[in-house]
């Protein structure tokens, strides 16, 4: 049987291969508090490296009010990291609609893709304030 691009990645995502037939190893789907059902590396390696550069932004804001800086300064850093924030959100928030919920949706159990909607619109709705 020949496959199109698209029907072997969903092929190799079932069977648990990386495209190409590489091995992928297996993520639990698990509810809050646990596991991802699928970061990838990039993914995972880009959202570490904001991370970081926000954990520096915030040391920075610490030194601005230990120097007593001028409030608008601080201000100002302050909506940078709330920015820098919200672009880590939308990465995840990307990675979890095509991965966590996408398998949800697609598995045929209507308790688990309703679990899903519900979730969804809960986060758009804390991520969207």
């Amino acid at each position: 049987m020949t496959h199109t691009g698209e029907d072997k990645r969903i092929a190799d995502k079932a069977n648990g291969t990386a495209p190409g037939g590489a091995a992928r190893p297996a993520l639990p789907i698990v509810g809050p508090g646990g596991h991802a059902a699928g970061v990838e590396p990039e993914i995972q390696e880009a959202v570490l490296k904001r991370l970081k550069r926000i954990e520096g932004q915030v040391r920075g804001l610490q030194r601005m009010v230990e120097e007593e800086r001028y409030c608008a300064d601080i201000l100002m850093q302050i909506a940078s990291a709330h920015e820098a924030l919200r672009g880590v959100g939308k990465l995840l928030m990307r990675n979890h609609l095509e991965h966590c919920v996408t398998d949800a949706l697609r598995s045929g159990d209507r308790q688990s893709a309703e679990r899903a909607y519900e979730e969804v619109l809960d986060l758009m709705y804390r991520h969207a304030r």
